[in-house]
């Protein structure tokens, strides 16, 4: 019997290729903002072609197809809070920990060290992205944690450990630990200033001023790991604000605290992660700061937290174009490989404009964190914190449904790529603050003084002259950025970040990219013709964005 069934015009899986060296915009961005280091670059590219590689891509696909469960008590009954991981899990945190992307920056601090974190993590993005949010929360709080006298001697060490170690146990007996956070409670969201749990002082103890939490965290980021930074009001029925909070999963005298984790959320994607509902019966925690300035204190780690939602987002982004660029070249369709076809490749030339400038936007961030930062790189931090976070995050679902289409069918079934990468694309713009929140946090920014709308301008003027169309843009927009701010700028906090946001990518892309990534991003995103629809602009240099996107 003749054999029916032949597979063939079929693209190969996208594995084992080095993901740093494939890239050429990831390398020329860590070149002009850390410096052309040899030591850098041979680092980084180990980290690519581990993060490409069958095997690794293999444990990311088993850590989200097997998701975590909660184990509430023994077998014999004893409440014990246990989070279980498919070992394909812990092989992806082992993998980021050895790696340093949870604390690389804080152990070896110096100018362009958080750029080559960001251009790690921006890696690791594109192979899995439930384990970076434990890294992300650990890499967020070493800063603040190393300012804490009483509690830093214990804790502080084994953060900054290049290792990983899971399980419940006190810290005294742990090689490295992660934390956590748990802002979020049910009737506040993102108006943690109306959370309800509440802390009773009881005394100062070896970690310092201890309280007695009660009450509960709608969204509790992260319940397996090791210790967290809550906000709870520790002057019930008092105007004084939320205060931040200690919260170990282990207690002193290595009894468990009490911390019951009530259910594991049933989230639509970043299955590998485990977000949770906790309650606190008369937990234990140790004061953060200062009575009182629990949400300033927070708002620190929430500032790297949302620098790794931008970096995070480019990375899930870079995912979807190489795989349909991958695709686009292996697969024929009407006679021709469907890269070669005009259509598709003002699509994937597009997808490729786009992702090339989220990189550059998410590591010209990540420099504003340096240890060197000048007052111009820290006033431009503050606006581009939230505009970076609120663009990069508010694009990517619209990329990623593009990005799938170019492999049609194949691209909606599980057992491809495309089903992780288009259910984790919201979700950075979900959370760290929603894209409301950024927005307004651009206009506090700016309502603080003229120093951010200032950096701004700074920027842009390096890049002048050089595009009719970024000129155009930049001179309609510096009166809007400039003039006072008032209560009715809401109604268009979103367009004034977006602009902020695209005026920045054309600013770097012009000063660092080849011109036909410049030109074809000012004249496509700057330009009158832009509608936001992938591919429906023409791109004259499209084959050699297309061939840039992904380097053979």
């Amino acid at each position: 019997m003749a054999d029916t069934h032949q597979v063939f015009n079929q693209s190969t899986p996208f594995v084992d290729v080095n993901l740093y060296e494939a890239d050429p915009a990831l390398r020329e961005a860590v070149t002009a903002l850390a410096g052309d280091d040899a030591a850098t670059h041979q680092n980084l590219s180990h980290k690519g072609l581990r993060y490409g590689s069958a095997e690794a891509q293999q444990w990311a696909m088993q850590a989200n197809v097997n998701k975590p469960v909660l184990r509430a008590f023994d077998r014999f009954g004893h409440r014990i809070d246990e989070v279980d991981f498919h070992p394909a899990y812990h092989q992806l945190m082992q993998l980021a920990m050895q790696d340093g992307l949870h604390a690389a920056p804080w152990a070896q601090p110096g100018p362009g060290a958080q750029v080559r974190r960001a251009a790690a993590y921006h890696l690791f993005g594109q192979l899995e992205n439930g384990v970076q949010c434990p890294t992300t929360m650990t890499f967020a709080v070493v800063p603040v944690i190393a300012r804490q006298s009483y509690i830093a001697p214990d804790w502080l060490p084994k953060l900054l450990a290049n290792d990983y170690q899971p399980g419940v146990a006190h810290v005294k007996h742990k090689r490295a630990v992660t934390m956590g956070m748990g802002m979020t409670e049910k009737q506040g969201g993102s108006d943690v200033r109306s959370n309800s749990t509440e802390a009773v002082a009881v005394g100062v103890s070896e970690w310092g001023q201890e309280f007695r939490v009660t009450g509960h965290k709608w969204f509790f980021s992260a319940p397996m790991c090791d210790a967290f930074l809550i906000l709870a009001q520790t002057e019930p029925g008092t105007s004084a604000g939320q205060t931040c909070l200690f919260l170990p999963r282990v207690l002193p005298d290595g009894s468990l605290n009490r911390i019951r984790i009530q259910r594991l959320k049933d989230k639509i994607g970043n299955h590998s992660n485990a977000s949770s509902e906790v309650e606190f019966d008369g937990a234990s925690a140790w004061l953060v700061g200062e009575v009182g300035r629990g949400i300033s204190t927070i708002l620190e780690m929430g500032n790297h937290t949302r620098l790794d939602c931008t970096v995070g987002a480019a990375g899930i982004m870079r995912a979807g174009l190489t795989q349909a660029v991958h695709h686009a070249r292996h697969r024929s369709a009407f006679g021709r490989k469907l890269a070669e076809q005009p259509i598709m490749q003002s699509v994937l030339a597009d997808l490729a404009l786009e992702s090339e400038a989220a990189t550059w936007l998410a590591l010209r961030l990540a420099r504003t964190y340096d240890s060197d930062a000048t007052e111009h790189e820290l006033a431009l931090r503050r606006v581009l914190t939230p505009a970076s976070k609120y663009w990069v995050a508010k694009r990517l679902p619209h990329f990623m449904a593009e990005a799938m289409e170019v492999m049609g069918g194949p691209g909606y079934v599980e057992e491809g790529p495309f089903g992780r990468l288009f259910r984790e694309s919201p979700l950075n713009s979900i959370w760290e603050g929603s894209g409301n929140v950024m927005c307004l946090d651009v206009l506090r920014s700016l309502s603080r003084g003229p120093q951010s709308a200032d950096a701004l301008m700074q920027e842009w003027r390096a890049a002048r002259g050089s595009h009719a169309a970024f000129d155009a843009a930049m001179d309609e927009f510096s009166s809007t950025l400039t003039r006072p701010r008032h209560d009715s700028d809401e109604m268009g906090a979103r367009h004034l970040a977006e602009r902020i946001a695209l005026l920045t990518q054309a600013s770097l892309l012009i000063q660092h990219a080849p011109t036909q990534v410049a030109d074809g991003f000012c004249a496509s995103r700057l330009g009158a013709g832009w509608r936001g629809t992938m591919g429906s602009m023409a791109m004259p240099q499209a084959s050699a964005l297309i061939a840039r996107a992904l380097a053979a």
